[in-house]
């Protein structure tokens, strides 16, 4: 099997460079440079673990067993952790059956009743109570499917989005740093985290919030992409080079949080939008040059960089957010 580039990778298993570049740094994926040879790629080994970290993601596993389960690949390790999957899913459908169950007894009574209108008075009923009250609000993730055809089916029903917010951003200033070339998030990320502490902008500004979004996306017509972050200021407040001081109108977005790296779920909020009975997509004119006007807000980050990070890292959360009007 020949070497494959990222490019090549991204295509063929549907993910983006920035989940490949992250399985790297967390040392679950492995890749190599070719001499003279600028960009990563990627031997038939990697991409064979690739192809098993997807299915086990897909199996709802997650990225810390699974590099457990890679460091120490033995039978009875991976046993062992399969088996407390296992555990935890049967308690989440055993609180499906229950639910079930439930909806299915207010049903019947409902439709056993002889009036046109009937208050249904939930607290009322003492004995559902009791059935109800140990279930959680948990998301209920799981359904059993036999095959990776079924899997794949099953996890698009399971990642329908539910929980979508809908928030107005206000217009603010922001300090913003551009750079397109190999791993531009990092980079952007690096310069930004140094304004950040170096300004002592978590003192000026507690409640400064932490913008990004490719510029432009990632495509095979150029060998790079470009990434762009904001960081919000004081309106007054200036910035050193080569940051670059803007003006951010604000809007209406659809916004979604996920755990890094799971920006495929952009898909799901996309599609969350267009099914929407109320609200229509609002993407940016200038289209993939900027993401469409999306953005990806890395929560607490402004924070964790004045505090510094802990030391065995923490689960980075992001809202993605995607821009709406009303129809």
């Amino acid at each position: 099997m020949k070497l494959m580039t990222i490019s090549e990778v991204t295509k063929a298993f549907n993910v983006s460079t920035r989940m490949l570049w992250y399985y790297e740094q967390i040392g679950l994926l492995p890749s190599q440079r070719k001499e003279d040879y600028a960009y990563r790629v990627y031997d038939e080994n990697a991409v064979r673990r690739l192809q098993y970290i997807i299915i086990l993601r897909k199996l709802r596993i997650p990225l810390k067993q699974i590099a457990l389960i890679c460091k120490a690949p033995e039978q009875i390790r991976i046993i062992e952790i399969f088996q407390k999957n296992i555990a935890e899913l049967n308690d989440e459908i055993t609180a499906l059956i229950t639910i079930r169950d439930v909806l299915r007894i207010f049903v019947s009574r409902l439709n056993e009743s002889t009036e046109i209108t009937i208050k249904l008075d939930l607290l009322q009923d003492a004995d559902i109570i009791k059935i109800i009250e140990p279930l959680t609000l948990s998301k209920i993730n799981f359904k059993e499917e036999r095959s990776m055809e079924e899997l794949n089916k099953a996890n698009e029903t399971l990642g329908k989005l539910r929980n979508v917010r809908v928030v107005l951003l206000p217009p603010c200033t922001v300090a913003s740093y551009h750079f397109v070339g190999e791993n531009p998030e990092e980079t952007v990320g690096g310069v930004v985290d140094k304004f950040v502490r170096e300004s002592k902008l978590y003192e000026k500004k507690p409640d400064a919030r932490m913008f990004g979004f490719n510029h432009p996306n990632p495509s095979s017509s150029r060998p790079h992409h470009g990434y762009e972050d904001w960081v919000t200021i004081p309106y007054d407040m200036e910035v050193p080079e080569p940051l670059v001081k803007k003006r951010f109108e604000g809007g209406m977005y659809a916004v979604h949080t996920i755990v890094f790296p799971d920006f495929h779920e952009w898909k799901l909020l996309s599609k969350w939008v267009e099914e929407s009975d109320k609200y229509a997509h609002n993407y940016s004119e200038q289209g993939d040059e900027i993401m469409g006007g999306c953005l990806e807000e890395h929560l607490n980050w402004i924070y964790c960089c004045n505090m510094g990070w802990p030391e065995n890292g923490i689960d980075g959360q992001i809202d993605l957010l995607l821009p709406i009007k009303l129809k």
